[in-house]
């Protein structure tokens, strides 16, 4: 039983909206600075140290595959330390992080940021706001997720401009502590006021922080025998392989076709439709079947991409572009939605913390596998056709419901 269950979830009055709020701010940093912004960081850092491209980019691997490590823990660091002290906790890290980017001076430097940024990602990410978000809301929870994750995409379209911004005019340091202090000003007042338990969470549990929480050892191991977190995860996980392959190597592909203009024009209209997508799923998906609507996002995606082979029209290559794009955020969205239809909510975080680590791991070889594939073939066709492939393959599973649903929660 949730929280937010008695309470009118509608009302601009509910606190609820508060904490998404403070979920949309979180996003906002923690993807801005911690993934859109890593194209930022790669051509500065080599600019001012003249450090090979190869060692930036090996340590935002290394970042990346250390935060699908320690998301797993989530749910024993919310019972542990609690929630606020969580965020607090990652927010302290993403801001040494890039103070630490803005005044290093030898590659060292370069990976305890990057760890401290995974530190960050744990305390601020994915799977701390779908955990808040899912003890405040029932009827709404869609709607509060799309909006909170928007968050997310707008770090991408407003932050990473601002960044490139600040560096013309006040130089790459300035410009990394001025967004940092913008950052701690604006996310600390409102993770302080509004983030916490609800209330009724908060008495059932006795007063622990952990409030909803199962025994993390116990849960992690029952999931892991449970054919509905497979379901959800496999199709997650190559879903995102695919989509993060085709968006590393979109501008690649369409600036012989149209030009870089207006490769980067179609990058725009992408992000654009992302946020698009988030807040039309977010108005519908409470009323609709979550495995059936992600089922629906995975096939639109690659009928995008199969008519994107197909076309040289610069029209049309645009079209794709923004179509593909709708779903884009909402790939992050479904998980939490059918984890707590399916597992409950006594599980939640340990289902949200393994999926994710299992999702970011297999997603993290999409852009390594499609440049393979285009370079043994020469040309990007067979491996944007595997992406269609494997979207389908993805679409396919995620429609597959066991027919014994083992419920982890506790009624």
């Amino acid at each position: 039983m949730i929280a937010a269950t008695g309470v009118d979830e509608s009302s601009l009055r509910y606190r609820g909206w508060r904490v998404v709020l403070a979920c949309f701010l979180m996003a906002f940093f923690m993807f801005g600075f911690g993934l859109y912004g890593q194209g930022v960081y790669l051509a500065e850092l080599q600019r001012a140290h003249g450090w090979p491209g190869t060692l930036v980019s090996a340590a935002s691997t290394f970042s990346f595959l250390l935060t699908s490590v320690l998301v797993i823990f989530t749910d024993d660091l919310l019972a542990r330390i609690g929630l606020r002290a969580l965020i607090l906790c990652g927010l302290s890290a993403l801001g040494a992080s890039t103070v630490l980017l803005a005044l290093m001076q030898t590659p060292w430097q370069l990976y305890l940021a990057y760890a401290l940024m995974s530190v960050g990602w744990t305390g601020m990410g994915t799977v701390v706001i779908a955990t808040v978000l899912n003890a405040w809301f029932e009827r709404r929870r869609g709607l509060a997720l799309s909006l909170a994750f928007n968050g997310a995409t707008c770090g991408g379209i407003v932050l990473v401009p601002l960044l490139l911004s600040l560096t013309g005019s006040i130089g790459f340091q300035s410009a990394m502590l001025a967004a940092t202090m913008a950052m701690v000003v604006l996310v600390l007042p409102v993770v302080v006021i509004f983030i916490g338990w609800p209330t009724q969470m908060s008495l059932a549990s006795g007063g622990r922080s952990s409030a909803g929480i199962a025994a993390p050892a116990h849960s992690r191991k029952t999931l892991l025998a449970n054919a509905a977190f497979w379901t959800m995860v496999l199709p997650i996980a190559i879903a995102l392989l695919a989509q993060m392959g085709f968006i590393i190597h979109q501008v690649s592909f369409l600036e012989p076709l149209i030009g870089r203009a207006s490769a980067g024009l179609a990058v725009t209209i992408m992000a654009a439709m992302a946020v698009v997508g988030r807040l039309t799923l977010g108005l519908f998906v409470d009323r609709l079947d979550p495995r059936l609507a992600c089922a629906a996002s995975m096939t639109s995606q690659a009928a995008a991409l199969f008519v994107l082979l197909q076309s040289t029209s610069p029209t049309v290559l645009l079209v794709c572009c923004a179509v593909y794009g709708f779903s884009i955020g909402n790939m992050i969205t479904f998980p939490p939605l059918i984890i707590q239809r399916e597992i409950g909510a006594a599980a939640f975080a340990a289902a949200m913390g393994l999926g994710t680590s299992i999702s970011g791991v297999v997603s993290a070889f999409g852009p390594g596998i499609v440049g393979l594939a285009r370079s043994f073939t020469g040309n990007y066709t067979s491996a944007f056709a595997m992406c269609v492939m494997l979207d389908l393959v993805a679409a396919g599973i995620v429609l597959w419901r066991p027919g014994r649903r083992a419920k982890l929660a506790a009624s």
